[in-house]
């Protein structure tokens, strides 16, 4: 029996349940304050993911490296940066619901997927992971600073910047 399609399904029910928790977690962050902490630590968080590459099968040429990052900040960051807002209500500060965020989040979902699987064709699943991981690096980061600009903005407002 050939199971050799288990790695990318895998990796697509790993990807769909990952943007469902993306989603989720969004949609619950508009009913509580948001904080310095609340946007800066996903991508500290993430920046650990760099020790990956003292791993060397998953090192990539340093063009491809550079591209992926620039594919996140060029983008797929632009959509989700359109789509933050915030707002002050009752002295605190909170993101906006956008509708257009769930379709947007779906959307590059899909253009992932799609990727992922011409990606995989070239490359091996580690240097994959290394390449997805540093677009999604280059997709939060520039997302989350301009996400802290407009957080700033609003918290200058209310006085307490």
């Amino acid at each position: 029996m050939n199971l050799s399609w288990l790695p990318q399904l895998a990796s697509i029910a790993v990807a769909l349940v990952v943007g469902a928790v993306i989603i989720t977690v969004r949609l619950k962050a508009s009913s509580k304050p948001t904080s310095f902490k609340k946007i800066m630590i996903p991508p500290l968080g993430m920046s650990t993911g760099f020790a990956m590459f003292a791993y060397p099968p998953t090192h990539v040429p340093w063009l491809w490296a550079a591209a992926a990052l620039l594919a996140g900040v060029l983008f797929f960051s632009y959509p989700l940066i359109l789509t933050s807002k915030f707002e002050a209500r009752g002295g605190q500060v909170y993101m906006v619901r956008s509708k257009a965020f769930v379709f947007i989040i779906i959307a590059l979902l899909i253009v992932r997927l799609l990727l992922h699987d011409l990606v995989e064709r070239a490359v091996t699943i580690p240097q994959t992971g290394a390449l997805f991981f540093l677009l999604a690096f280059g997709m939060i980061v520039p997302w989350r600073l301009a996400m802290l600009r407009r957080y700033r903005v609003v918290l200058a407002a209310l006085g307490k910047a």
